[in-house]
């Protein structure tokens, strides 16, 4: 009778034990995968659970609302609200932060392994996307470091583009064009669209 109870006092301990290795084995598979996470995944979740718009602030200390939408390789984009809603693109390379609240900051953890996205978006790097922009020849505000300027893309290089400058609102026609501007894409900050 008293090796019953001694029996049945050892066997709870060691389930004890078990289960508190357990939780501490979860606990390190979590750390590292945590680890071995970029911002780039953290966007990814973010626009995957539709979370509410994010406040980023950007290379230089502007702070814009960005409603994530898509991640690339090096790039994302969404929608901004800057009094009117445009679209935007942004290489990740011009976050400084992100600024989320309490209820966003789980959703911006991504729920499977890091760089597991296999969309045609994740593997598109920033320049295919301005080819984009400049095959529809849209007009785009560019955001750089120590300037800002409104045009259409030309042509995109593999680390440049090609911007002919012009008022806002105007169509790019040759007499309308002020200036061509070669602009290298680590100066980029934010492309309005």
């Amino acid at each position: 009778m008293r090796f019953d109870r001694l029996f049945d006092d050892l066997e709870g301990q060691l389930d004890h034990e078990l289960g508190a290795e357990a939780v501490d084995l979860e606990a390190e598979e979590e750390r590292l995968r945590l680890g071995r996470m970029s911002v780039r995944d953290r966007l990814r979740a973010l626009a995957e659970r539709q979370a509410d718009p994010v406040r980023v602030v950007l290379r230089g200390g502007d702070t814009i609302s960005l409603q994530v939408a898509s991640v690339g390789r090096d790039w994302v984009s969404g929608r901004l609200d800057l009094g009117e809603r445009r679209d935007a693109l942004l290489p990740i390379a011009s976050v400084a932060s992100l600024v989320l609240g309490r209820r966003q900051l789980p959703s911006s953890v991504p729920s499977g392994e890091p760089d597991g996205d296999r969309s045609l978006s994740a593997k598109l790097t920033l320049s295919f996307v301005l080819r984009d922009l400049c095959r529809r020849r849209r007009t785009v505000d560019l955001r750089c470091d120590g300037f800002q300027v409104t045009g259409t893309i030309d042509r995109v290089g593999r680390d440049h583009l090609d911007l002919a400058v012009h008022a806002v609102g105007e169509p790019r026609r040759e007499r309308s064009v002020a200036q061509w501007r070669i602009v290298p894409f680590e100066q980029l900050v934010l492309v309005r669209y």
